[in-house]
């Protein structure tokens, strides 16, 4: 039977609400924050250091305990450094190119810094973890922002065995070496070997092999952010391998094993439009 009209309309569901009705979600970046309290550093070079007094005239310089924001000047290198020198601090970062390629920088402006480091869209970065073990025995443990890698330190190819979460995925890996990168750092040396593109905010890893020769057609894997990975050195003294994370390099490591540290993140700035998820995406479409 068909019902009356005036019936029919009791039976719909209650009209949604209007647009202005609807909250709108709190992403990283959208609330906008008064810095008022910049500390300036640099990379040391004349450009940067020329900036850093320039800036520190202009808007101040305050000691890094009493900053609400940090403005790094000089170029991509500078900036892990600052990162890696930071992360238990709290203390967002700007960062502003005086060095040369600065894809984790923004553009280099006097003008209007604190209405910009207001205006700033925020993307999170967290480190890796690596802890590992050399031929003596001992551990040596370091954190990295962009990856952890392994490479043969002579002229002979490195064996590796590959475990995740305990289970060996990958008996026996002959390489030049191997690399886990962050979202941040797989458009960097990951990228260069032929891993692929994370998006930023993924919780993701990439696994990339380094000059591969056995399996051939292995090219890597992509992990969950909270994968643990170990990788083995097979004969250790007939095939040395160096382990790295950030500046750190340990020597003839018998074992490393890599985690994301999810509870420790740190804030990167950008300018509205260019912040670092939109410099990932663009880079994809890159010739």
């Amino acid at each position: 039977m068909i019902l009356p009209f005036s019936d029919r309309r009791r039976d719909l569901p209650a009209p949604l609400p209007r647009l202005a009705e609807v909250p709108r979600p709190q992403l990283p970046g959208m609330a906008r924050r008064q810095f008022q309290r910049p500390a300036f550093v640099s990379s040391g070079t004349p450009d940067a250091a020329s900036a850093q007094a320039r800036l520190a005239s202009r808007y101040g310089n305050h000691e890094l305990a009493a900053a609400d924001v940090i403005v790094a000047l000089g170029g991509d290198g500078m900036m892990l450094r600052s990162l890696h020198r930071h992360l238990a601090d709290g203390v967002p970062l700007f960062g502003m190119n005086r060095g040369s390629l600065g894809f984790l920088m923004n553009d280099y402006r006097e003008d209007g810094l604190l209405a910009r480091l207001c205006a700033a869209e925020a993307s999170i970065v967290r480190p890796l973890r690596m802890v590992a073990r050399d031929a003596a025995g001992k551990s040596h443990e370091a954190l990295a922002i962009n990856e952890v890698s392994l490479f043969r330190q002579t002229h002979q190819a490195g064996k590796l065995k590959i475990s995740v979460d305990g289970t060996v995925r990958l008996p026996e890996l002959v390489c030049d070496g191997i690399l886990l990168a962050t979202p941040v750092g797989s458009t960097a040396y990951n990228l260069s070997v032929g891993g692929p593109i994370l998006p930023m905010g993924a919780p993701l890893l990439a696994l990339t092999p380094i000059s591969p020769f056995r399996p051939r057609r292995w090219r890597g894997a992509v992990l969950p952010e909270r994968a643990r990975v170990s990788i083995e050195v097979l004969e250790p003294d007939k095939r040395p391998m160096t382990a790295v994370a950030n500046d750190r390099e340990f020597e003839k490591v018998r074992e490393v094993t890599i985690s994301a540290m999810s509870e420790i993140g740190i804030e990167m700035l950008f300018d509205p439009g260019h912040a670092l998820d939109e410099r990932i995406l663009s880079e994809q479409f890159q010739f």
